[in-house]
């Protein structure tokens, strides 16, 4: 969708003006109000530093220009955009990111720096990478763009960034071979790169073509994603899970012809939603539909993502995923799948401050032709968690879609024992069953009686294939994301830290992170072989009863957040729903493991009511 559009020659003409244009223009075509920062961005990026960039009569005068263009489907908008014909009279376009930056920092994570947004230094992917992802997301999914071999180049222009030490260094040296970067002072060399594409202009017609253009994967990325799961054994379907997928896929090919559907899949923990997830991803992907894997946690699909990027050349496999939050201003119908796997981690507002949107379930709903929920409810775990059954029920009646349940109930996680998960919902008052019978003999199951020991152990599991981990209730201040030579979990002679920043969200597949501890937003929705889990004092039993205390939990942890204002109004709702993400967290983590899981509780009443369960 296409905001502001108009030639080289009118560009010029508006620029004294060009902020309130692009403002009107955005309100009228992308259907929603920008922030002061950002309008007033425009006006230095655009009036100032684009304009001083297109004086020039090299740059013909009927080329087109676009200015925040959003891909049809993707939350996402490319600064600029120029168009013409280049040497060869071949169409040309160039996306040219532009950013507000002065000072920039190195980023511990790959392909990312640090700059000042907001009140502090955040992680931000590097401009270079970004401007070439958008070149990326065009050639192959772009109908326009892709059939008719359109010649799409990408840079980045800082504009205000007066050093290059950083933003050059040689680290982002293939972010740059794909997108240069320009900083302050370069406009001239960032005039040669648009002259040396755009010999000709064409008017607005190219731009116009490019937005009026079915959105879908190429067929070279559709046969190179529909592979590439081929031989990877965690990815089989067993059972139940094939008939699921075969029911998405069914759903997908029932809404070419109108209409709408939401699936509903209910499932426990090793259940294989996120296997069938990938698969459905994969399987529609090859049939050319444009598909998404959605998770509110970063973590999983960020670890799927570095599973599969190596089996698929290029970087395609990063366009396949995204947040529950990128649909807050959703063209109805533009995705033809969304798989929403943890769908019971949606919330309602998105962005950093929570201040965007409605209702991320129905911003689904609304995008998709076909959208499927993978859900646990036992699995919410922090307060800002919405995502129920009845709601996405009511979500999709109110846009007129078909609803389907389907329901996993074979669990192939904790040594597929089903014995151990009835014994863990009973012993955490989450589901009583005191019918069930429970031996460490199916699954691998201990209680340490020192921190120190069951990390020991963990760590053994993990030498032989990196596939073991310790988590923890987060009960311990993040004091080491500040200084990282800071331990945050001390008890007696146990000392650990949080997973480092340095990681990112693959934290549980990073070979070095096993000397760490991470915690439920690292972990959900993925699994190991063995799990390590330290309760804290957030779950303690007195006098035979399981009891919660929120105050417990770290001050840096905002699970919790919304519990002291709820109390307020009604304590003992609050107290309720408190206790309830309590003892989902820990149920969550304790069932991360394959093959076995061992605990230690810093509460010793707690141990010795749990070790009495165990012998039950």
């Amino acid at each position: 969708m296409l905001a502001y559009l108009s030639t080289k020659r009118q560009f010029l003409f508006d620029a004294p003006v060009i902020e309130d244009l692009v403002r009107d223009a955005v309100k009228r075509n992308l259907h929603f109000d920008v922030g002061e920062s950002e309008y007033l961005s425009w006006r230095n990026s655009l009036g100032n530093a684009m304009s001083h960039v297109l004086h020039s009569d090299e740059i013909p005068d009927d080329c087109g220009i676009a200015v925040e263009y959003r891909l049809n489907g993707r939350r996402f908008r490319l600064d600029f955009v120029i168009s013409g014909t280049n040497e060869h009279s071949k169409e040309s376009i160039v996306i040219i990111e532009l950013k507000q930056w002065t000072d920039i920092f190195f980023s511990n994570l790959e392909e990312h720096v640090q700059t000042h947004l907001g009140k502090g230094l955040r992680d931000v992917n590097h401009p270079s990478y970004q401007a070439w992802s958008y070149k990326a997301q065009l050639e192959q999914y772009n109908e326009y763009v892709y059939e008719n071999n359109v010649e799409v180049s990408a840079c980045a222009y800082l504009h205000n960034c007066k050093a290059t030490e950083v933003i050059s260094d040689s680290r982002y040296e293939n972010a740059l071979s794909l997108a240069p970067v320009f900083i302050h002072g370069q406009s001239a060399d960032l005039r040669g790169l648009v002259t040396s594409k755009i010999k000709s202009g064409n008017g607005t017609s190219l731009l116009q073509r490019i937005d009026d253009s079915t959105i879908r994967p190429s067929k070279q990325l559709a046969d190179a994603v529909g592979n590439m799961l081929a031989g990877q054994d965690e990815f089989v379907l067993v059972d139940e899970q094939k008939t699921v997928l075969e029911k998405i896929l069914t759903a997908a090919r029932e809404t070419f012809s109108g209409g709408k559907k939401v699936i509903i899949v209910k499932g426990g923990p090793g259940t294989g939603k996120s296997v069938i997830s990938i698969n459905a991803l994969s399987k529609l992907t090859s049939m050319r539909l444009n598909a998404k894997y959605i998770t509110a946690n970063a973590a999983p699909r960020t670890v799927f993502e570095a599973k599969l990027k190596n089996l698929v050349k290029g970087d395609v496999v990063k366009h396949l995923f995204g947040g529950s939050g990128s649909f807050t201003n959703p063209s109805r119908n533009s995705m033809d799948v969304l798989i929403v796997d943890e769908a019971h981690r949606l919330r309602m507002k998105s962005g950093m401050f929570r201040n965007l949107g409605e209702d991320q379930a129905m911003e689904i709903i609304d995008t998709a032709k076909t959208s499927v929920f993978f859900i646990d409810e036992a699995q919410k775990v922090t307060w800002s968690d919405v995502g129920e059954i009845s709601r996405i029920k009511a979500l999709a009646a109110k846009a007129n879609a078909d609803v389907e349940i389907l329901e996993l109930n074979s669990q192939f996680r904790c040594s597929g024992s089903d014995d151990y998960m009835a014994w863990l919902d009973d012993a955490l008052d989450i589901h009583k069953d005191r019918q069930n019978y429970f031996s460490p003999e199916n699954f691998d199951f201990k209680i340490f009686s020192d921190p120190k020991e069951l990390h020991k152990e963990i760590a053994l599991k993990n030498k032989s294939n990196n596939k073991s981990r310790v988590v923890a209730g987060y009960c311990w201040d993040w004091i080491s994301s500040k200084d990282p030579n800071l331990h945050d979990i001390q008890i007696g002679e146990y000392k650990a830290r949080w997973n480092l920043k340095s990681y990112g969200n693959e934290w549980i597949i990073n070979p070095k992170s096993i000397d760490e501890v991470g915690c439920i937003h690292t972990c959900q929705g993925l699994e190991v072989e063995y799990i390590g889990v330290i309760v804290g004092r957030d779950l303690i039993v007195r006098q035979g009863k399981l009891l919660t205390n929120p105050k417990a939990r770290a001050k840096t942890d905002a699970s919790l957040n919304g519990f002291i204002k709820e109390s307020k109004l009604n304590e003992e709702i609050a107290k309720a729903k408190a206790d309830q993400l309590i003892k989902n967290t820990y149920r969550t983590l304790m069932t991360r493991g394959m093959k076995g899981c061992y605990v230690y509780f810093e509460d010793s009443e707690t141990a010795e009511y749990f070790k009495g369960l165990l012998n039950q």
